[in-house]
């Protein structure tokens, strides 16, 4: 026997599944108290901690219709990209631009490419942002650095003539990391600046550059503009430089967030911005809540005037499916939009479809005489065929709405991918609810083996 038909080792395994998707849908709860030789501050809203190195919340994420934010649409220039590179550099721009937008410390942005008639465009939706301006200014840069050193000037020259610069070898794909941060200048004078760590290779490379060119300016040029044209006054062998001058906090990290994702594999051109305001969202938002909860109140009547204690043990299900739901929601974590809660809610009605299928199923049974065990186990296993059939053809929906492949001839925008995205882990999520929950639930209550 398999240990996943073990009754035992199901009901172990529902309880654990409960109290754990129970602390991470806890709110804050403060408490404050010692029990022993544990203090305990609180319980609920809990974060992610690996290794202290990767932390998140577990917040639910809220879309661009329900925080509010900014939606730009980006043309790239291809002119210059022919055949299957079209591909490649659309996919290497879409990775960057979400590479700069998280970067930012926006949680979950939205870039899709879109393609129609095969013309291009790039849509990003930045949800929850304040600062929508200073976010724009980092989605169309390209942020390419280069170094080039002072020629040797001719005799005849005079002094305050502005130096001429040549080409050195060392690019921006020397650069390891690009790191925002205070810098003591001679003065002594801490002063906001950008700190570039150059990679194994470009640490020789700085290194040969500093040595042979004492007393001369090494400029760094940010797409064609210089940044800073400091003097070389000694070799530098750490593999370290500071970019200076003119900074604020704010401005120096927004530059090393562009050095650290990189230049953008084509030129874009802004089409089209606007700021969405979340008030919108936010009565959406309670509306299709106010819905969610009629429906299952109705859900919740119906179950139990039909099928009475089949009918709780289904409410109970579904009120597991719905804490793994909203756990997987913060733990990918999924950004909920409007359409989004809506797959969601819909997903809890084909949630208890299962229920119903099997229920009608043990009825008919009954009506035959058969013994309530025997009829219930007929239940199970007659409605699992159409359960099963009704499922993957749901799914099969999901995956076409979320289109993964970015087919051109299928929509693909962010709302439907949310719509799909939460009914196709909606439907997953059912069929271990509405199935294997139920039936071990149903045996335990009837005491079935």
């Amino acid at each position: 026997m398999s240990i996943l038909n073990n009754k035992v080792f199901s009901l172990w395994l529902i309880l654990i599944i409960s109290l754990i998707t129970i602390s991470i849908n806890l709110p804050y709860i403060p408490i404050n108290k010692t029990i022993g030789n544990y203090k305990i501050n609180y319980v609920g809203g809990y974060q992610i901690n690996l290794l202290n190195r990767y932390n998140r919340d577990l917040d639910l994420k809220m879309g661009l219709d329900i925080a509010g934010g900014a939606r730009v649409i980006l043309t790239p220039d291809l002119k210059d990209i022919k055949g299957e590179k079209t591909k490649e550099a659309l996919d290497s721009l879409k990775r960057i631009l979400e590479l700069r937008i998280n970067r930012f410390g926006v949680n979950e942005p939205n870039v899709t490419i879109v393609n129609f008639n095969n013309s291009y465009r790039t849509l990003i939706e930045i949800p929850g942002i304040d600062e929508v301006d200073r976010a724009l200014s980092l989605v169309g840069r390209t942020a390419k650095l280069s170094f080039k050193i002072e020629k040797d000037k001719p005799e005849e020259i005079e002094e305050n003539t502005i130096p001429e610069f040549e080409e050195t070898a060392l690019e921006s794909k020397h650069i390891q990391k690009a790191i925002a941060e205070l810098y003591t200048n001679e003065s002594g004078i801490q002063e906001p600046s950008v700190k570039l760590v150059f990679n194994a290779e470009g640490t020789e490379e700085f290194k040969k550059i500093t040595k042979d060119n004492l007393n001369k300016r090494l400029a760094i040029y940010l797409d064609d503009f210089i940044l800073i044209a400091p003097v070389i006054r000694s070799e530098i062998p750490t593999g370290e430089a500071f970019i200076t001058g003119g900074f604020d906090l704010e401005t120096a990290k927004d530059l090393s967030i562009q050095i650290n994702s990189g230049a953008l594999p084509v030129p874009v051109k802004i089409d089209s911005q606007s700021r969405i305001g979340p008030t919108i969202g936010k009565s959406a938002v309670t509306k299709s809540i106010i819905g969610g909860i009629v429906g299952l109140i109705f859900v919740v009547f119906f179950m139990v005037s039909n099928y009475r204690k089949l009918g709780l043990i289904s409410i109970l299900s579904l009120g597991l499916y719905s804490l793994i739901t909203l756990t997987l929601y913060k733990i990918i974590p999924i950004t909920l939009t409007l359409p989004g809660i809506a797959g969601f809610i819909l997903s809890i009605g084909m949630a208890v479809d299962s229920n119903i299928l099997i229920f009608e199923k043990t009825k008919e049974e009954l009506r035959m005489e058969t013994p309530l065990k025997q009829a219930l186990e007929k239940g199970f296993d007659s409605a699992w065929t159409s359960i099963k059939d009704a499922n993957i053809v749901a799914l099969i929906i999901a995956f076409i709405l979320f289109n993964p492949f970015d087919w051109g001839f299928l929509l693909n925008s962010g709302p439907v991918r949310g719509f799909a995205a939460t009914l196709g882990l909606g439907i997953i999520i059912s069929l271990f609810t509405g199935v294997y929950v139920t039936k071990n639930l149903v045996k335990w209550t009837y005491k079935i083996d």
